[in-house]
């Protein structure tokens, strides 16, 4: 004998596929906007140790703010038979989500002079605990078990991999901890503002408001730059439009306590390029760290799912 489904249950089990689908996109997405950061930091790295942060933070966002307008100059015609992507109805949360942006640019970049970015990177890996809370505290998304123990098993993985006690907590740690609060004020906005608003909206505006922030700035630690240099400052803006435009698709498409876990990829990542560009391989606790991580973002994952199709 078989047991007959409730009534409204049809409806749901067709739909669930697709939602599985879309949620494996988000996190496609965001981990790939992941990846590209990491790539963006390990270019930087070198560039703050010849040139001023702020002044290489400003390039990065003139550079995305030059790309994105080019982008959509067709739409901004009169006669566009597209929707006009700038229209908007949070326009202070746009340039709150800009200066969080730029707040989390800006700290990590800074702390490049001072430690490495493997340990930078690390510390502001710290933001998936803020993102996962925050989201609980002001967009109402569930703060699941399995989140809890994904985040609490992902941290765990940064530490085995960050190794407290070995210099890295210095007044300088304060940098890439800053960027981490900022980094996850930025998503919480991100994810808000991405249920309404397409993703050229806020890569536009926070490109530009990020430029006109620190355009003020500017004149104060302008210091002329290397004509040979300017193809890594044009390549580094690149970048960083090519992250935050994955980034924020991912927020407009999957939860940010979902995603949050799968921001300490970014460890593996710049563990990657440390080894590659400054010859220092991870060791084992780096890579005991690296699969905890992993292990904890596959389980909030199936954990969701899970639930979700039941």
């Amino acid at each position: 004998m078989t047991a007959s489904l409730p009534e409204n249950t049809t409806g749901n089990l067709s739909e669930a596929p697709r939602a599985k689908a879309f949620a494996c996109g988000g996190i496609s997405l965001f981990i790939a906007g992941v990846f590209l950061f990491s790539c963006m930091d390990a270019l930087a790295k070198d560039l703050v140790a010849q040139s001023p942060a702020l002044q290489v933070v400003w390039l990065r966002y003139l550079i995305q703010a030059v790309v994105i307008t080019a982008i959509l100059a067709p739409r901004l015609r009169a006669r566009s038979p597209h929707p006009m992507p700038l229209r908007t109805a949070h326009p202070w949360g746009h340039f709150i989500r800009a200066v969080f942006q730029v707040g989390a640019t800006g700290f990590f970049f800074a702390s490049l002079t001072h430690i490495g970015l493997a340990e930078a990177t690390a510390l502001a890996d710290t933001n998936p605990v803020l993102i996962t809370l925050g989201a609980a505290l002001f967009l109402g998304e569930r703060l699941t078990p399995a989140r809890i123990i994904a985040v609490a098993v992902s941290m765990t993985g940064a530490l085995i991999i960050l190794r407290p006690g070995f210099g890295v907590f210095t007044p300088a740690a304060l940098l890439p901890l800053g960027c981490a609060v900022c980094f996850a004020g930025n998503a919480l906005m991100t994810r808000l503002l991405g249920r309404n608003e397409p993703a050229w909206t806020s890569l536009f505006y926070a490109a530009w408001f990020g430029t006109v922030m620190l355009t003020a700035a500017l004149p104060f630690v302008w210091q002329p730059l290397l004509v040979g240099d300017l193809w890594r400052y044009i390549l580094l803006g690149l970048i960083g439009t090519a992250s935050q435009a994955a980034v924020i698709m991912a927020f407009s498409r999957s939860e940010a306590g979902l995603l949050a876990p799968f921001g300490y990829l970014g460890i593996v990542f710049a563990s990657i390029w440390s080894t590659l560009i400054y010859s220092a391989p991870p060791d084992v606790p780096t890579i005991i760290g690296a699969l905890v991580i992993i292990g904890a973002g596959l389980y909030v994952w199936a954990g969701d799912h899970a639930r979700k199709t039941v």
